[in-house]
C-alpha cells in the first residue's frame, strides 16, 4: 500500500456538511495532516471544533489502513505549535505485524457510511454497546450511552431547540445551503435540484418542523449516545475525532451505522445543558445515534485523492 492509498482511506471520514476540512502532505516518509479552513463553517462552527474532530477521524483511518498493510504510524499531534493548520504528523515504517483487530477496522472503512434516515425497529446487542464504549475510551474519550427514556427525551428536546435556534438563523441558513452540492461536485450535502433546495433553505425559516423530526430521531434511535472529553482543547477534539472513527468502525462492522444530532453541541447555550442532561463531568463533543440500516443508502461523494494530497518529499 502506497500513501496515497492510506490517504484514500482517511478522506472516507465523515465531517460536518461533508466538507472534507483536511489536506495532507507527503514529505520525508511521513504523512502531514493540515486543516483546510477554506472549507470551515464559520457560523455552524465558530471554533473549528468540528473541523478539528472531523480531520481526528480522517487520521484515525489513515492509521487503521497503515496499520493493516503492515506499516507502524507513529503520530504526533500537534507537532509544531507555530503553525496551527499542521494538526498531526504520521511517521511511517514498515515492520508492523497487522492483527486481525487492524484488518477488520480498515475492512470497516468501506463500509461505514452516515444514515440519517429512521433505523430498524431491532435492538444493539448490550455487549456490542460496550464495545462501542469500550473504542471510545481506548482513544481517550468517553461514551455515554443514554439508557433511559426520559434522559433520551431532554436530550431530544435540546435537539428540537437547537434546530430552531440556527434555522432563526439566516447566516447559518446560508452557510448550510452554500453546501447543498450536486453528487458531481464530490462534497456537500448532496441534494436533488440544488439550485431549487438552496434557494428554500435560504428563504424560509423550517427549524420548527426539522426540529420536530430530529427529536422524533433522537427519542426513537436503538442507541442514543453522546462522545465527550474531559477537556476541551484543540488536541481534545483531535482525540474526539479519533475516538468517533473507532466508534463507527467498530459499529459499522457488525452492521450498525450512525448519524449525528450535533445540535445541542454546536448552539453555545445549549452545551452546558447537555453536559447536565447526560451527567457528566467532560466536555460533550457528539451526539450519536446509531442502529441498524432500513433501506438502502448512496454514500456521500469524496473529493479525489490528488485534491487533497500534496507532495513535499
Amino acid at each position: 500500500m502506497d500513501i496515497e492509498q492510506l490517504v484514500g482511506a482517511a478522506v472516507k471520514a465523515p465531517s460536518s456538511h461533508n466538507t472534507q476540512p483536511w489536506s495532507f502532505r507527503k514529505a520525508d516518509g511521513a504523512v502531514l495532516l493540515y486543516a483546510d479552513r477554506t472549507r470551515a463553517l464559520p457560523v455552524n462552527d465558530t471554533q473549528d471544533r468540528e473541523l478539528t474532530i472531523s480531520c481526528g477521524a480522517a487520521l484515525f483511518n489513515l492509521r487503521v489502513a497503515a496499520a493493516a498493510a503492515g506499516w507502524a504510524a507513529k503520530v504526533s499531534m500537534l507537532p509544531e505549535p507555530e503553525d496551527p493548520d499542521l494538526l498531526a504528523r504520521a511517521d511511517l515504517s514498515d515492520g508492523h505485524l497487522a492483527s486481525d483487530d487492524d484488518r477488520s477496522l480498515a475492512a470497516a472503512i468501506d463500509l461505514r457510511y452516515t444514515h440519517r434516515k429512521r433505523f430498524q425497529d431491532r435492538e444493539v446487542p448490550g455487549e456490542l454497546v460496550a464495545r462501542l464504549q469500550a473504542a471510545a475510551e481506548a482513544e481517550g474519550a468517553w461514551l455515554k450511552v443514554v439508557a433511559d427514556d426520559q434522559t433520551r427525551d431532554r436530550i431530544g428536546d435540546l435537539v428540537e431547540e437547537g434546530d430552531r435556534v440556527q434555522f432563526a438563523d439566516p447566516r447559518w441558513r446560508r452557510e448550510l445551503a452554500a453546501w447543498m452540492h450536486p453528487r458531481r461536485r464530490g462534497d456537500g450535502l448532496v441534494v436533488s435540484m440544488a439550485p431549487v433546495s438552496r434557494l428554500v433553505v435560504r428563504s424560509f425559516n423550517v427549524g420548527a418542523r426539522t426540529g420536530e423530526k430530529d427529536e422524533e430521531l433522537a427519542e426513537s434511535s436503538p442507541v442514543l449516545a453522546v462522545l465527550g472529553t474531559s477537556s476541551d482543547s484543540v488536541g481534545d477534539w483531535l482525540l474526539a475525532g479519533q475516538a468517533l472513527q473507532r466508534v463507527l468502525l467498530v459499529g459499522a462492522r457488525e452492521g450498525v451505522q450512525a448519524s449525528h444530532l450535533n445540535q445541542p453541541c454546536q448552539v453555545a447555550e445549549l452545551r452546558p445543558r447537555l453536559r447536565e442532561v447526560v451527567g457528566v463531568s467532560g466536555f460533550p463533543q457528539v451526539v450519536l445515534r446509531m442502529g441498524y440500516p432500513d433501506g438502502h443508502v448512496t454514500r456521500a461523494p469524496r473529493r479525489p485523492v490528488e485534491a487533497v494530497l500534496e507532495d513535499f518529499s
